[in-house]
């Protein structure tokens, strides 16, 4: 160890080891795992930079440290599931406070100015270049997922007064999505062919799967639950997790405003669900049609 840094210092570069030989593992199985060549050739640079950075810390600590076998596995199966790009951005978000300690490094070791500089930058521009099609296809995605929340949470709350009757307005909704999907598909297929977008099928086939598996997820209470208000309470919980999840997922992969666009979704969804279920009180209520 060298003498002119604490232990207490050697304790922290040794976490900044252990960090760096983690993610050297993580970032080289999943070179290897995946079948973009292009994306591999980008993860594999990057496993080298954190095996050099691991190299780095070593000179000062002098000793090996194991990696972290439990986050390993943990963002090999994120980053599969969800995708690379909100895999390694959440695992660097995980990572923002080893910055701030490495800044405080600073004046006993100059030389870790590189390591914060590859950190910020280099790293960076190597996520900028990932190509992941499901996050080519988000505009297609939310277009699908938000006209799907606002469209049947609003029609289900309507229903809900109108029918009071849980097996009818599933069926009712069901039918309803089920169309509403085609259309929507449809749509978003005539948009992107009259715009002669080179991907007008996948765009609308993305669309279509994010708005049928949104109306499954909103009805489902109605099938389970027989009280139409105990159901109508579950879909907007769904609804609300459904927008919740999705805003993160988005907000991490895209480096977009979480808070802005989880309310601003959700208070439109709610909305329309607070008009439509008041509307179906006036249907009941005040024109005489009751079932």
């Amino acid at each position: 160890m060298d003498n002119h840094l604490s232990h207490e210092t050697i304790l922290t570069i040794i976490k900044f080891q252990k960090s760096e030989i983690t993610e050297y593992h993580i970032y080289n199985i999943l070179s290897s795992h995946i079948k973009n060549h292009h994306n591999a050739r980008i993860l594999k640079k990057i496993a080298d930079d954190e095996k050099k950075h691991y190299d780095f810390w070593k000179g000062y600590t002098h000793s090996e440290v194991k990696p972290d076998r439990f986050k390993i596995a943990k963002y090999y199966i994120i980053s599969r599931l969800f995708g690379l790009t909100f895999g390694i951005k959440l695992m660097e978000r995980g990572e923002e406070q080893a910055q701030v300690v490495y800044k405080s490094l600073e004046s006993a070791i100059p030389e870790i100015k590189k390591i914060i500089k590859d950190e910020h930058a280099h790293e960076k521009e190597l996520y900028i270049l990932l190509e992941e099609e499901r996050l080519q296809y988000v505009g297609s995605i939310v277009l699908g997922l938000n006209d799907a929340l606002v469209e049947l949470t609003g029609t289900l709350a309507g229903l809900s007064f109108a029918l009071a009757n849980t097996r009818l307005i599933a069926l009712a909704g069901l039918i309803t999505g089920i169309a509403a999907t085609l259309s929507m598909a449809a749509s978003e297929y005539l948009s992107n062919k009259a715009e002669e977008a080179k991907d007008a099928l996948k765009s609308s086939i993305y669309t279509g799967i994010a708005y049928i598996i949104t109306v499954v997820l909103l009805i489902l209470p109605y099938f389970i639950v027989t009280h139409y208000l105990v159901a109508l309470i579950i879909t907007v919980v769904i609804a609300l997790l459904i927008i919740f999840l999705f805003n993160y997922y988005i907000a991490i992969a895209k480096d977009l405003n979480f808070k802005k666009r989880f309310f601003e979704m959700a208070f439109i969804s709610i909305g329309v669900a607070c008009i439509s279920f008041a509307i179906g009180f006036f249907i009941k209520q005040y024109i005489g049609i009751d079932i």
